[in-house]
């Protein structure tokens, strides 16, 4: 399928990023929102990108000047009526999804794929809702959409075959490396992401490690960032509803962290508010400890060992977990880390680490973690198998790669 024209449902600044990425590749783009307030702020947006590519040097103004006209604002769905493929980035609600696809299948030719970039919510629900849901699929851009280079296709119970062929060709063309993913929730990249933050809020909470010091063992490690300095980039709120969203699917190894409700409740949100785990206002003081004490004294936890390994391997398990559900393969999980969330390169991602420490060191760790720290930390059932059948990693030639 060719695909000469896109549309982007939703201005904010994911929406104004997405229309950015098609409009840089060539594409025209149609941006719908409400109300022209919001519209010709999604434009000033996809403006400002562009801006910012100039003042980099990664562009000329007069090229800037060819690709900023082709994002067309507009707040009707008239527009539409001749785009090959549309991308709706509202807010994370599924009747708000579920209202909008509805009034996107009457616009659109029959041909068209209408895609979601929600991070969490179920395509298949979202399909449910439309007459043409083999067309409906979930392509999960990461944020900042120019950036980063990762796109997640997500496939419903309903899609075609031509719809994730066709989409996964889109995503290329946009210059990004899309990865094709089995539904489910958090899909790939926020299912391994949210074990590994929650972690880190637990080793927090039980006064294992102060703020500074377990974010220093990350950057040591060679991640861009802390968990808990990206969980306040964020937003803790919305670390929080994901984290529930998590656990409400796969149960008690996704049990949510207190300190993450509690830091919600408080209206410490992170960057956007000016106080989180850190303070980013100076007029707000950073302190947790009444908070953290709170917890403790409510839950009887406190002082467990912190090591970087507690917060690694949650993710390791659940890349493993994700392996054995076939929810994508092992070369396309380390990819998505890697691109999605700055895991070193050097370290080749989850799986590729587990097979330089080893499948039967990784194992015998988490079966350590379960007894001292509790049931979040149960292997995966692959793991047990790999060991006893000798898939140790590097020192075996064979894990979860061969070598």
């Amino acid at each position: 399928m060719f695909i000469y024209k896109a549309g982007v449902v939703g201005a904010g600044a994911m929406g104004a990023g997405i229309a950015q990425v098609i409009s840089f590749s060539g594409l025209p783009v149609v941006l719908k929102d409400t109300d022209e307030a919001r519209v010709k702020k999604g434009l000033d947006t996809v403006r400002k990108i562009y801006q910012g590519r100039v003042d980099k040097g990664k562009m000329s103004a007069s090229e800037m000047e060819q690709k900023v006209p082709l994002v067309q604002g507009t707040t009707s769905w008239d527009d539409f009526k001749d785009c090959d493929i549309v991308v709706e980035a509202v807010f994370e609600n599924m009747k708000a999804k579920q209202d909008v696809f509805q009034q996107m299948e009457k616009a659109l030719p029959e041909t068209a794929i209408m895609a979601t970039n929600t991070s969490a919510l179920s395509i298949t629900q979202i399909a449910s809702a439309v007459k043409r849901s083999e067309k409906v699929i979930g392509l999960h851009f990461f944020n900042p959409a120019g950036a980063m280079k990762l796109v997640e296709v997500i496939p419903g119970l309903q899609t075609s075959h031509d719809t994730v062929d066709d989409t996964v060709a889109f995503a290329e063309s946009l210059r990004k490396f899309p990865v094709r993913v089995k539904e489910c929730a958090g899909f790939l990249v926020n299912r391994l992401l949210l074990p590994f933050l929650n972690e880190a809020a637990y080793c927090l909470q039980e006064g294992s490690v102060s703020p500074e010091e377990l974010d220093k063992a990350f950057l040591d490690f060679g991640l861009p960032m802390g968990p808990l300095a990206l969980m306040d980039l964020l937003g803790l709120d919305v670390c929080a509803d994901v984290a529930t969203i998590l656990y409400d699917s796969f149960g008690p190894r996704m049990k949510v962290a207190e300190v993450l409700y509690e830091m919600k409740n408080a209206g410490r949100f992170g960057v956007k508010n000016g106080l989180g785990f850190y303070s980013y206002d100076e007029s707000k003081k950073a302190d947790l400890g009444s908070l953290l004490s709170t917890i403790q004294q409510k839950t009887g936890v406190k002082g467990t060992p912190f090591s970087p390994e507690r917060v690694l391997f949650q993710m390791i398990n659940e890349a493993a977990y994700c392996l054995e559900e076939n929810v994508s393969a092992p070369g396309d999980i380390d990819l998505a880390m890697m691109a999605g969330t700055g895991f070193p390169q050097d370290k080749g991602g989850p799986l590729h680490l587990a097979d330089t420490l080893g499948v039967d060191v990784v194992l015998g760790r988490l079966q350590e973690f379960t007894q001292k720290l509790g049931s979040r930390f149960w292997p995966a059932p692959i793991l047990k198998r790999m060991v006893a059948a000798n898939y140790l990693g590097q020192k075996t030639k064979k894990g979860f790669f061969n070598y």
